[in-house]
This record gives C-alpha cells, structure tokens and sequence, in this order.
C-alpha cells in the first residue's frame, strides 16, 4: 500500500513512497539535469516549486555541502524514480518532503504537454489521496507569490571580498552562491544588498556595476529592483542573469512572459548571433523576456527561439537568461563574468547623497 500521493491540477493522483514526510503544494516543474542535484535542491529559483528529477538515480555521489547554492532546501518537495539514502535523509532532516517510486517519465511528459501546474502531495504513515488533493487546491500561481523576494534574499547587506579594484552591487533577488564567487574569483568586491534596495542603498555602495541576481517568482513582482535599475540606467553599467535579465528588460520599458514549462537543466544549446557559435548552457527559469524594448538581442535558445542574452552598448548593459557560472556544468559560458567586469572600465562611480 502506498504511503505517499501526488494530486496534480489535471485530475490525477499519482501513488508513490515516501522518503521525507511532509504535506505541501506547489507548481509542479522538472529538470532534465543527470547531474548536479545538490545545487539544484539549494538553488533559490526553485522556491516554491515542486521539482522534478527526469534522471532515474538521484544521489549515485552522495551529498557534500561545499556544492550548495545556498544554506537550505529551497524547493517545497522532491519527486524522482528513485532517491539514494543520503539525499532522502537530508531532504528529511531540512523538513522538505520526498518521494519516489514515480514514474517521472509520465510527470515530465504530463508538464510538456499541460504545462507547470498545482500540485499537492502528502507522504506518511497517514497520508491520504484526499491529503494531497487538499493541498493541491490550495496552492497559489507564481505570479500570486508577490512577497517571494523576501523568502530568498539577504535581509542586510554584506560584502564578499575578491580582492580587486571592481565594486559589484548586488541585488539579491535569490543569488545562487556561484554567480557571487564567480565574480570575486575574478577580484571583485560583491556587495550583496536586499531583493528591496532602495537607489539610496545601492550609491551608498559606490559601484562600478549593478548587478541583479537570478531568483524565483514573476520578476514582475520585483518593483523595488526594477525602480532601481530604472534609476541607475545609463549611469552605472547594468548586468543580471536569469530574473535579473527579465527585471532589467522590464525597467527600461520591455515586458516578460510566462512559459509553458519553461527551460530547466544542463543542456540548453544556445546560439550567439554575432559569432554564430552555439555553447551548451544550465537553465532555470520560467518565464522569458517577450518584448526587449531598447535592448538588442544577441543570443537565443535554439530550441525554440526564446531570448537568451540582450546588450546595449549606449547604455551598457550585459544580460543572460541561462547561468554562464553554471555548476555543475557545462562552462561554455563563464567568460560573461569577465565581459561583466570589464564594464566597470567605463563605469563612472555614484557618489553617495
């Protein structure tokens, strides 16, 4: 008898094991990553989500801290074909429910062809189907998650040290902690403010780049990061990735939309249009830039055409919606990071009020 249950939008319930108990609900997305699950668990864009693995064995190399993205668990729950020990334990001992024994081929399959949609589950000694559809009808759209910033981002500014002569503000919309020693690795100093910095807080920081991070939600929920980057437009050079390209479009006057399933895993081909050189990319993201308003387009998914980088050379600006630091891999694109540096060449300091 099966001791966990996966409601989805569509009508189902989906038997399955449980590994970590719990109740929850979320939007219901896959990844197509055969490695790197630890960064994924821990990667903020994931926040309230339910992730789905499509590689059968999740955990086949164990579980090691230094390859987190951030300090916690950030999906809302797990589904896989078949979770090893060690993950199960630690996605227990984080209180963030798990589940196995699924057949992902049919989840995944179901999402390409509905799209990402609620979903509940309930694993447990006394977890019920009607426990699991309970919590799928209470589960809220993305873009309803207005306060999501505020679940992922620092609450007070603190500084990375790289050592350099470059000061990077940082927005912290939900910054995977590679994209931060990306750049200090390189000698920056990475200052990392709050998803709701006001103008005043970033020139306080005195920077030579303003950079907004990836993160989680509908960036259009994301007003106080768009207020500053409207701010500081064609006064600091600008630079984001993933969100952080989509809020920087939708600042200077762009707009975004939501994706069907949107684009998650390691092995995006995108194509650069200046070069006509395709790099393998990771992704995470569930919506997409529609409308880049001043922004040129130089890069795009070639799967199905979707903005993957924009540039403005009058108002320097650097954006990508895939994540060049990319761990585990691939590192096809990790020279963004030096094209964002060297921005700050040109970059004239904001002086603090």
């Amino acid at each position: 008898m099966s001791d966990a249950y996966i409601a989805l939008a569509d009508g189902r319930v989906l038997e399955a094991r449980a590994r970590a108990p719990g109740r929850t609900r979320g939007e219901l997305v896959f990844t197509t990553a055969y490695t790197g699950y630890e960064e994924s668990l821990t990667d903020p864009s994931y926040a309230e989500q339910i992730l789905t693995f499509s590689y059968p064995l999740i955990g086949n190399y164990g579980v090691r801290t230094e390859r987190f993205e951030s300090e916690s668990v950030q999906p809302r729950a797990a589904i896989a074909r078949e979770l090893t020990d060690d993950v199960a334990d630690w996605l227990a001992d984080e209180g963030v429910p798990a589940v196995d024994h699924v057949d992902t081929r049919e989840v995944v399959t179901t999402v390409r062809e509905e799209g990402a949609m609620a979903c509940g589950i309930a694993a447990g000694p006394d977890a019920t189907p009607e426990d699991a559809v309970d919590e799928m009808e209470a589960c809220e759209p993305m873009s309803d998650h207005v306060d999501i910033g505020a679940q992922v981002s620092v609450t007070e500014p603190t500084v990375h040290e790289g050592g350099g002569d470059v000061d990077v503000a940082m927005l912290d919309c939900g910054a995977k902690g590679s994209i931060i020693s990306s750049l200090t690795d390189r000698g920056a100093d990475v200052h990392v403010l709050p998803y709701d910095a006001t103008p005043e807080d970033v020139a306080a920081v005195e920077p030579d780049v303003l950079f907004v991070s990836n993160g989680p939600g509908d960036p259009e929920n994301f007003v106080a990061a768009q207020d500053v980057v409207d701010e500081f437009a064609g006064e600091l050079p600008l630079a984001g990735i993933c969100l952080g390209q989509q809020v920087i479009t939708s600042a200077l006057g762009g707009s975004t939309e939501k994706m069907a399933f949107g684009h998650r895993g390691v092995n995006q081909p995108v194509k650069d249009l200046r070069t006509d050189k395709v790099v393998m990319t990771t992704q995470n993201h569930g919506y997409t830039v529609d409308d880049t308003g001043p922004l040129e387009v130089t890069q795009v998914n070639v799967n199905d055409d979707t903005v993957e980088g924009l540039d403005s050379a009058e108002l320097d600006v650097i954006t990508r919606q895939y994540h060049p630091e990319a761990n585990p891999g691939p590192h096809d694109s990790l020279g963004f990071f030096d094209e964002v540096l060297d921005l700050a060449s040109s970059s004239r300091r904001v002086a603090a009020d």
